[in-house]
């Protein structure tokens, strides 16, 4: 069912933010409590990421090394 043109910005009642429906292996729980639990365990991964990568050009703009420099010095 289409969401009206002449309402912008109006969702449908079963949307879920980043869900587009592509799950070829099966992977997204059945269970919405399951599935609100590995909604929060995916977005502390993706946090923890930008603190890595954070961290990298923090080193680089101390030192002016790039990430694989200081693997080969």
């Amino acid at each position: 069912q289409a969401v009206p043109v002449d309402q912008a910005g109006l969702m449908r009642e079963n949307y879920t933010p980043g869900d587009i429906g592509f799950d070829p292996l099966g992977l997204k729980p059945e269970d919405p409590e399951e599935l609100a639990i590995m909604q929060t365990k995916e977005l502390q991964n993706g946090r923890l990421a930008m603190l890595a990568a954070a961290g990298f050009i923090a080193q680089e703009l101390v030192d002016g090394k790039g990430i694989i420099e200081h693997f080969t010095a």
